[in-house]
């Protein structure tokens, strides 16, 4: 049986004032990047408990929330009626599982660092948007390893933007653009967070 990195953390994750306000400024973020419409069925990649899609969820008609950790998405099933859209919850492990299905656009906060093959990852979120469907991905930028302080199951110390953007590029994306959408202080340390949007 596979491990659930986030099950001793499900219960508690969202009384992280720090989290919540990261997820709205990753929203924030995406609502001033991207055209969102009430027809629009987007994924959101590395759910957890749902707090991006909070956020987001007033601009569209569904959201599929996906995420590996069944504890994660527990907590998201006993608060689905606040989230004022659609939502489906998928448990899937995107290095590994196929979801044969089409959206317009893909968001995802702070998720990318936890997979191994990021080229995977980003071939596959391609190959799921229709024609113009959009990613709008979150993520840490380049950092020395204090970021998380147990690093199990991480497998980036955040990322080198031109890289992500050559990585995204050999996929087929276009109109890459990154931008800073929040920071968060640590005692040892402050973190940037990039917003990294782009187009199929």
């Amino acid at each position: 049986m596979k491990k659930d990195h986030f099950a001793h953390k499900s219960k508690s994750w969202d009384m992280s004032s720090k989290r919540v306000k990261n997820a709205k400024s990753i929203a924030d973020g995406i609502l001033k990047n991207i055209k969102l419409s009430k027809d629009m069925c987007l994924m959101d990649f590395g759910a957890g408990t749902g707090l991006l899609s909070y956020f987001v969820a007033t601009y569209v008609d569904t959201i599929v929330a996906v995420d590996n950790s069944p504890s994660m998405l527990e907590v998201l099933r006993q608060k689905s009626d606040e989230i004022e859209c659609h939502i489906e919850m998928i448990e899937a492990d995107l290095s590994i599982d196929k979801i044969d299905r089409e959206f317009d656009g893909i968001i995802s906060s702070m998720t990318l660092h936890h997979l191994e093959d990021t080229t995977a990852l980003l071939s596959s979120m391609y190959d799921m948007l229709k024609p113009n469907g959009f990613v709008a991905l979150a993520d840490l930028d380049s950092e020395d390893g204090t970021f998380h302080s147990d690093n199990e199951g991480v497998f980036h110390f955040g990322f080198d933007r031109d890289i992500l953007r050559d990585i995204a590029n050999a996929v087929g994306f276009r109109d890459i653009t990154f931008e800073t959408v929040s920071n968060i202080s640590k005692p040892h340390s402050d973190f940037t967070i990039f917003l990294m949007t782009a187009k199929r």
